[in-house]
């Protein structure tokens, strides 16, 4: 398996991303994905920047790593054809290192335009319609569209990259495999079921692709510390997807996780400093069919050692 690191925007500002990113393609991470995000989950992680120019500050602080959005929403705070230009952008200054996540989003980050949060059917028919607006454009030359919810006027990508820029999408089901494995280069899951990749390898139709999933953990040398960290940082995540992806705002987050114990954390997300629950983790996601899996450290201020920790300890383990 190739093991990423994750740039999570919503607990590290920008100058911060940039220097963590460095250090772990110096660790030895074999790629990175960055969080596309306004808002962050929970006032306590702090942070939220622009994921976009950070990226482009990251193309340049790393030579060697591919690089990827975990995930853009290219449907309500951006126009697709603007994430089509974004990407190719990104995809040139990076060497070809590129590639583009995309997901149906969240109320978290879309709402702040004001064009208020529709139902997931109608998100997924947005997602479909930039899908095709952005492969279009990545065709090169003149394009035209006009769907339910998009137009594109005559738009073209004047600085396309020597290398196209591959397509991600995130996925939770038959329904969503079905739509995006066929227009889609790789698949984009968080949890390590094994239905998810087989039916997308034999939807695809094709080769197999890559299937990219992601992994929290609050690694510290103090495990209570860690769980204590964990717990006030992510314990959003034990609400799933299909709860977070309505949510609007890091107070409702706060209400609906209220009776969230650090115990229900703990038990989901590996906490303090052995190695084996992390190497666990990660062989859910290989025996599931995926290729590759980002690991989330949780703590804007404990990336330092955990990089360390990686390239010591952990990169090693996961490799042997």
């Amino acid at each position: 398996m190739r093991i990423g690191y994750t740039l999570m925007t919503e607990q590290a500002g920008p100058n911060d991303l940039v220097r963590f990113a460095a250090g772990a393609e110096q660790a030895g991470f074999d790629f990175e994905v960055m969080s596309d995000h306004y808002s962050p989950w929970l006032d306590e992680q702090g942070h939220a920047p622009y994921a976009w120019s950070v990226l482009g500050a990251v193309t340049q602080a790393t030579e060697r790593v591919e690089l990827m959005t975990y995930v853009t929403c290219p449907t309500m705070r951006y126009h697709p054809a603007v994430v089509a230009q974004k990407a190719a952008t990104v995809q040139a200054l990076s060497g070809g290192r590129f590639t583009l996540g995309l997901g149906a989003g969240e109320n978290l980050n879309e709402h702040v335009v004001g064009r208020g949060w529709p139902p997931a059917n109608v998100r997924h028919d947005m997602l479909a319609e930039a899908v095709q607006i952005i492969g279009g454009l990545f065709d090169g030359g003149y394009f035209d569209y006009e769907g339910k919810h998009f137009r594109v006027d005559s738009a073209k990508l004047w600085d396309l990259p020597e290398k196209r820029t591959p397509i991600g999408v995130a996925v939770s089901g038959s329904q969503s495999i079905k739509r995006f494995a066929p227009v889609a280069d790789a698949m984009i899951a968080v949890e390590p079921k094994r239905e998810l990749s087989q039916e997308w390898d034999a939807t695809k139709l094709g080769p197999p692709t890559r299937k990219i999933g992601q992994m929290p953990v609050s690694w510290g040398t103090d495990r209570d510390a860690a769980v204590q960290r964990a717990h006030e940082q992510f314990r959003w995540f034990a609400g799933g997807w299909k709860v977070n992806a309505e949510l609007p705002g890091p107070s409702g987050f706060a209400g609906a996780t209220q009776f969230v114990r650090e115990d229900d954390v703990a038990g989901s997300i590996p906490c303090g400093p052995d190695l084996e629950p992390i190497v666990e983790g990660v062989r859910e996601f290989e025996k599931a069919g995926f290729t590759d899996v980002a690991l989330v450290q949780i703590g804007g201020d404990q990336q330092n050692g955990f990089l360390d920790f990686a390239e010591k300890e952990l990169l090693p383990a996961l490799r042997g």
